[in-house]
């Protein structure tokens, strides 16, 4: 694969994971008592990080913010606009963007011919939700004027549950996916090092 048409699948698969990531935010499920709904965009963007890595994986989740900041309906419920980024829950969609990094530093793109670690994957997945948290819940408690415990009462607990599902299915489809990720994207880039899962 040459240069020029390795760089174009992985602009592809970028912009791919920034839509698919988009899409999930018609997924909302509203929480009674809190802002904050049930969504399954904080799982893409850390699969997002296991799959492409962290440079492109990072550049997928920009896109994607940039585009909901711009006014696109790419947010939860449909909604977009630089207003959603300054509102009680833009401290989460800032940590969209650490999430993906921090998953994608961790897990390493796919490597051609080299299955990672499972245990290297969930280590990815655990923190790239855990760090997701530490701008959302400090953004959460300015905004709103909430102590800490009422901000972990209000937006993280109810999330526990339902984030370790999250958890278990990125692990899961990470596991199987990285391998066709690194035959397909990333196969005989200049960089690969197949000694390295």
């Amino acid at each position: 694969m040459n240069s020029e048409t390795g760089t174009s699948k992985k602009i592809v698969f970028t912009a791919l994971f920034a839509a698919l990531t988009a899409v999930c935010g018609f997924i909302s499920i509203p929480v009674p008592g809190t802002p904050i709904p049930i969504v399954l965009q904080n799982m893409l963007v850390v699969l997002t990080g296991l799959m492409l890595g962290p440079v492109w994986g990072e550049a997928a989740t920009v896109l994607f913010l940039a585009a909901g900041a711009l006014g696109l309906p790419v947010f939860s419920g449909g909604t977009g606009g630089f207003a959603r980024l300054m509102g009680p829950t833009g401290g989460f969609l800032y940590g969209y963007a650490l999430a993906t990094l921090v998953a994608g530093l961790i897990a390493q793109r796919p490597k051609y011919g080299a299955r990672t670690p499972v245990l290297r994957l969930v280590l990815a997945t655990v923190l790239g939700f855990v760090v997701m948290y530490i701008p959302g819940v400090l953004h959460f408690m300015r905004v709103m004027d909430k102590t800490f415990s009422q901000t972990m009462t209000l937006c993280v607990v109810p999330y526990i549950p339902g984030d370790i599902v999250k958890m278990v299915v990125a692990v899961l489809l990470s596991s199987k996916l990285r391998i066709t990720a690194s035959s397909y994207i990333f196969k005989d880039d200049p960089e690969e090092d197949v000694s390295n899962g």
